[in-house]
């Protein structure tokens, strides 16, 4: 895998619409007012977008033309003809998205409005490279095998969530130590070139969560926040001016990276002392078997006591780290999430406010802390969000990211 986390890669291929895209900026900027707002008629469209009427009837016409949208039910009026709400069309274009991660990968096909078609998981031990991709071979084969062709041509790409310099890993056990090395000499877009013609786009698997929760959760309410991922190991993302922003390298948002400080003293990082696999290890020290942690569905009532412990640590650095992030952009809100039971991120969520209370925040104006509302799910459906915004929707930082 390239150290720089590479852009979007198109190949050549014969396809439908929705692997060419919207190139029109006006066509992008209708599609994504009717996701972020839901269902409305074209003079809703014509006055968020300040277009003129006729100009939005021209392109809603083209866009249900090109399958993107639909018509929904008349809706009368006190006076004048009944409006005909547009919406987006579930099958309109769809996209898989990959998630590598330390215990599993998880591969899922989506729509555009955030609907997850089909979903596969892989268990494991350790990620080795080659079983991986032999999953994702297979699982997109069974998938593509059970569509109807009008629905497979509509898919627009793969998206792959992965950490930045996945190679980098820590294992407490050191004979893992090549298994994640030998995910440094893996080009991702060349791995999956050999068994689909699929776009790829690959993102940071934290980012790629943030996209989830900026385009389906709650980043609707916010126009900037830092967002952050608690999983085996933390990361986060940030969103400016209503968009995720990747970075000139994709790596924008590493907050996993914040420096911390271990209780002797020792220089350490917020994923040293964040992360859920502090918990594993701790469950593994004292004969649990930590694979509970990653069961589905989620259940950890019966670990309580070590996750209390966890979760009082786990808040403490969270805290600081919220007010770091926000001494460089004021942000107007942290939301958290994670692989973990709903009710583990209200408790986390509500802790770190209560921490932030004691916090220094002299020159610094303190963000609202909120919870996220995706799940442990976020990073594959932030992947399969890739291809549907690079094609079809607006991403108003797009440029930043290539400016340098």
């Amino acid at each position: 895998m390239d150290a720089e986390m590479p852009k979007t890669v198109v190949r050549s291929i014969s396809a439908g619409l929705s692997q060419k895209g919207v190139s029109n900026h006006n066509e992008r900027l209708l599609l994504t007012l009717l996701q972020r707002h839901g269902n409305m008629p074209a003079s809703d469209l014509a006055r968020l977008s300040g277009l003129s009427a006729p100009a939005v009837s021209a392109i809603l016409k083209r866009l249900e033309g090109d399958g993107l949208l639909g018509r929904g039910d008349p809706q009368r009026g006190k006076v004048g003809k009944p409006s005909v709400p547009m919406m987006l069309s579930p099958d309109g274009v769809l996209a898989f998205g990959l998630k590598i991660g330390r215990r599993s990968a998880d591969l899922l096909l989506m729509d555009i409005t955030g609907a997850v078609r089909h979903q596969k998981q892989f268990k494991y031990d350790l990620p080795v490279a080659k079983d991986v991709f032999a999953f994702v071979s297979d699982g997109m084969a069974a998938v593509m095998a059970e569509l109807p062709p009008h629905i497979a041509n509509r898919i627009c790409g793969i998206g792959v969530a992965a950490p930045f310099e996945m190679w980098n890993w820590k294992e407490p056990n050191a004979a893992s130590a090549p298994e994640f090395a030998g995910w440094k000499d893996i080009n991702i877009h060349v791995e999956i070139s050999k068994f689909s013609a699929l776009p790829v786009s690959l993102v940071n698997d934290a980012t790629a969560a943030c996209q989830a929760e900026h385009i389906f959760g709650r980043g609707k309410e916010f126009r900037d926040y830092a967002y952050f991922f608690v999983g085996a190991f933390i990361g986060g993302g940030i969103v400016l001016n209503h968009s995720v922003f990747e970075g000139r390298q994709g790596n924008a948002g590493a907050l996993g990276s914040l420096p911390s400080v271990s209780p002797l003293g020792e220089s350490k990082q917020l994923v040293d002392m964040a992360s859920i696999h502090l918990l594993e290890a701790r469950l593994a020290e004292v004969d649990v078997d930590p694979s509970l942690l990653w069961q589905t569905p989620q259940d950890w009532t019966e670990i309580a006591r070590y996750v209390d412990l966890w979760l009082g640590q786990t808040a403490q650095e969270l805290a600081k780290a919220c007010l770091a992030t926000c001494s460089v952009i004021d942000f107007e809100a942290v939301l958290i999430d994670g692989a973990f039971p709903p009710e583990v991120r209200e408790e986390l969520v509500a802790r770190v406010r209560r921490y932030m209370a004691n916090q220094d925040t002299r020159g610094l104006l303190p963000p609202r802390i909120e919870s996220g509302s995706i799940g442990g799910n976020a990073r594959a459906v932030g992947a399969a969000c890739g291809p549907i915004l690079s094609g079809f929707l607006l991403n108003t930082n797009a440029g930043l990211a290539v400016a340098s």
